[in-house]
């Protein structure tokens, strides 16, 4: 399949490496031709080391050839099937080139966006193709986490959510369906809901920047790498699911009422959690630490991937 990927930031990178490994031709557009070109030895420097990590079977350089970058947005929109969209979070941007893509792709051709929050409603009412157009949400980096939200505006065809579906599972990404529109969708809300309260417990004093990011990583996240919270509390309690919320609901009850705050983060507490984090890494070494982050993603993918196999998903 002809995949074109518009936009060739950290996404759309990303969204090039995932279509290449599931054998896809990729043509690559930017706003900025520069962007475009930059983003080639960025590519393959990412395909390098995924290959090192056992993550792509093919060499680098194979899937290198599948991607190819255009300076005219027609040429890189000529004969695709699919098109995922991945320009900056901005809802005038979004409109502007849904309706030049509109133009441009054939009836057929599925208009994804990469958006993270913006509602396909928001910025494809207008268009005469609107029942083509869908949500894609990945999570960052797409080439190392898997999961990708598919959400259609109300006019959204049921043929183009499927054969989004399809193009996903192609490229050995897990998708998951969103069955009505809501801003942010389901990754960012139950995201958001986590760094409300993370910010509120170390607003109040009850813990530092340090303690909630250990509380995490070394406790709640160790368990959510490989199952979710519905599967994890099912087997917190010796009779599943409906035995943890007659143990633990009342809990859960009364520390929400404490939870109703919808007050933006205060100045004073950005600033707090700001100093706490340059305590532990400086500003000229982020980085450094996420292409640290991405080296430990990718060994958690292949072990994650190897554990797939074994039991048979």
């Amino acid at each position: 399949m002809r995949i074109a990927v518009i936009g060739t930031g950290l996404i759309g990178q990303a969204w090039a490496i995932v279509f290449a490994r599931g054998k896809h031709e990729v043509r690559l557009w930017d706003g900025f031709a520069e962007a475009t070109a930059k983003a080639m030895p960025l590519i393959a420097e990412q395909l390098n080391d995924l290959h090192q990590a056992g993550l792509i079977d093919e060499p680098a350089a194979a899937l290198l050839a599948r991607i190819k970058g255009f300076d005219k947005l027609e040429d890189a929109l000529e004969g695709a099937e699919y098109v995922q969209e991945s320009l900056p979070e901005k809802l005038e941007i979004k409109k502007e080139i849904f309706a030049r893509m509109d133009k441009l792709v054939s009836a057929t051709t599925v208009l994804a966006s990469s958006t993270s929050s913006i509602p396909a409603s928001a910025f494809t009412e207008d268009l005469p193709g609107r029942a083509r157009c869908v949500i894609a949400h990945p999570v960052n980096p797409p080439c190392f986490v898997p999961v990708v939200e598919i959400c259609g505006a109300p006019w959204t065809d049921a043929q183009t959510v499927q054969k989004t579906w399809d193009v996903m599972e192609s490229t050995g990404q897990k998708p998951v369906k969103i069955h009505k529109e809501l801003e942010g969708f389901i990754l960012n809300r139950l995201q958001g809901a986590l760094l409300r309260e993370a910010v509120r417990l170390v607003e109040q004093g009850y813990v530092d920047a340090e303690g909630l990011d250990v509380t995490i990583k070394d406790g709640l996240g160790l368990r959510w790498a490989f199952m979710g919270p519905f599967e994890t509390i099912d087997l917190n309690a010796p009779g599943g699911i409906a035995d943890y919320a007659k143990r633990y609901g009342p809990m859960f009850e009364s520390i929400s009422k404490e939870q109703t705050s919808t007050e933006p983060w205060s100045d004073e507490v950005v600033a707090k959690l700001e100093a706490e984090r340059r305590q532990y890494l400086d500003a000229d070494k982020l980085l450094d630490r996420r292409m640290w982050r991405d080296r430990r993603l990718m060994a958690l993918a292949a072990h994650k991937k190897a554990a797939d196999r074994d039991i048979g998903k």
